[in-house]
């Protein structure tokens, strides 16, 4: 998301404002904690509306601020963050051919002082919390304001300025220029190269959305590559295509482990535009901003998708769970992550946000579709701020067990072997565990971390339920304490080994031990 799409969901939140329902949605049935799902938030560093609080914020309280983030979500049981790291041809790290970002540092070119590297810590950090990152870039804006003066000599649309339109009084890239598309490709294989993150992600913004009165200005670019193409609309939506297909090949021939991904406007199209379209009254991504979503679902080019499902169940022109039944009979067997719309929350607009069971009822939903996989929040500040008691209703009910990310088996289907010679020692208030790493796994991949469980009692060890579940670790340490024991008691444990992709081995033997 994210931050001028608040402007148009309020528009279409005023647009049906009559028909809004005032009473409170039905609660679907509850559907156990699952053992796997995507639980991920994004931090937002464009105006600075998640992360650092201020673009004049001191390196080291930056450091400060973001591990304390980090900690809150953890503690809410997040397992994954969307963390932004190129909101207009800039960058929140060191490894960049673009300069470094006025959000982090009150101007755009200037480093960090104490000089550090704000994604490779941020990957640091998340990785010590069981959390994955994944690097989420703006593909097409170059700026966010009108300011052109104050960019960098050495910005891109200094440099370039031949590759840019201007829309809305921003500078955007445009994407019918073959060159554009082949430098936001390495741009995005930069941070894949130099950086140990888990996912490349994409947000919403390919072509503009719409402003009265404004013209997309690619009559040049049209006619120099459009090709055989005699309808520009259909060039257009055929230039994003073939960025995501380059960025998919690319990705995964650099990595083929690492996920790709894109957060989509929550509409792709509507019935009465498309047949195959939502049955649903808004704006939409196919025809206004010539991002065909589906169609990079279809053809295998994501990983997963991650539409921004902004409105509340019941609402009339873009009801909630006809557009999770829409994506997810249309996902092609790939991940479907549904963005929520947590900065809403106690919005007077709109009745049904002001119920606290609104998001709650919302991830009941997609625990009832077995083809949805999990989540995500827009944005930190909100889940944070705890609105109407939601981020409590995660760690005390939806959130109150672990889980593991659901794996992608087209990516890789072989798990690591199983650890080995597991030992289990009782200290004082502490039963310290011991194992050793397994055998290389058939495909060779070494491991990436380990899962430990743990059971009181004669208690018949389950792995599938993830409140047995005590610690998730995404390092290779084969130790372990768990402090949390009482004199007296008996508990067993077991370990599992699992690989980058979170493919789990077979169980280690429990292991029984009498805490003292």
């Amino acid at each position: 998301m994210h931050y001028s799409r608040l402007f148009t969901i309020f528009i279409l939140t005023i647009s049906v404002l009559t028909k809004a329902t005032a009473q409170t949605p039905a609660a679907p049935v509850y559907k156990a904690d699952p053992k796997r799902e995507f639980r991920g938030v994004w931090i937002a560093t464009v105006e600075n509306i998640d992360w650092p609080t201020n673009k004049f914020t001191p390196a080291p309280l930056q450091k400060q601020q973001l591990q304390n983030i980090l900690d809150a979500h953890q503690a809410t049981g997040i397992n994954a963050v969307m963390f932004q790291v190129r909101p207009a041809a800039d960058a929140f790290y060191l490894k960049s051919r673009e300069p470094w970002s006025k959000w982090l540092t009150g101007q755009q070119g200037q480093a960090p002082y104490p000089l550090y590297d704000p994604l490779q810590f941020a990957i640091d950090e998340a990785h010590k919390r069981g959390m994955e990152l994944h690097a989420w870039f703006n593909p097409y804006r170059a700026t966010n304001d009108g300011k052109f003066s104050a960019l960098s000599p050495k910005h891109i649309t200094n440099t370039k300025p031949e590759w840019f339109m201007v829309y809305g009084g921003i500078k955007l890239f445009n994407p019918g220029i073959p060159e554009v598309r082949e430098y936001i490709v390495q741009v995005i294989l930069d941070v894949v190269d130099n950086y140990d993150i888990d996912g490349v992600h994409m947000d919403d913004y390919f072509y503009p959305y719409a402003i009265a009165g404004q013209h997309i200005n690619d009559a040049d670019a049209f006619k120099k590559y459009g090709g055989d193409f005699t309808d520009i609309k259909d060039w257009r939506r055929n230039n994003v295509d073939q960025l995501i297909h380059m960025l998919t090949d690319s990705i995964h021939k650099h990595k083929p482990r690492l996920k790709f991904g894109i957060s989509p406007f929550g509409i792709w199209a509507n019935k009465y535009q498309n047949p195959d379209g939502s049955d649903t009254h808004g704006g939409d991504s196919y025809y206004e901003l010539y991002a065909d979503a589906r169609k990079w679902m279809k053809e295998g080019w994501l990983d997963y998708i991650n539409p921004q499902l902004y409105w509340p169940i019941g609402y009339p022109n873009a009801e909630f769970r006809k557009l999770v039944d829409w994506w997810s009979d249309n996902t092609y067997n790939r991940h479907l992550y549904v963005g929520h719309a947590v900065y809403r929350i106690n919005e007077r607009k709109v009745t049904n946000f002001k119920h606290p069971d609104e998001v709650p009822n919302e991830i009941k939903h997609l625990r009832a579709n077995p083809r949805v996989q999990g989540s995500v929040f827009f944005s930190s500040t909100s889940l944070l701020n705890n609105l109407l008691g939601f981020t409590d209703s995660l760690k005390q009910t939806y959130y109150r067990h672990p889980a593991l990310p659901p794996v992608m088996l087209w990516l890789d289907s072989v798990p690591p072997n199983t650890p080995r010679n597991v030992t289990a020692k009782a200290q004082n208030g502490s039963v310290l565990l011991n194992w050793e790493t397994p055998l290389l796994a058939q495909d060779k991949e070494p491991v990436y971390g380990y899962v430990i469980y743990k059971f009181e009692g004669i208690e018949k060890p389950d792995i599938s339920d993830p409140k047995n579940i005590l610690h998730i670790q995404y390092n290779t340490d084969t130790t372990y304490a768990d402090k949390a024991v009482s004199p007296g008691k008996t508990y067993s444990y077991i370990i599992t080994a699992i690989d980058r992709l979170k493919n789990e081995s077979d169980r280690s033997p429990a292991i029984a031990v009498t805490a003292r």
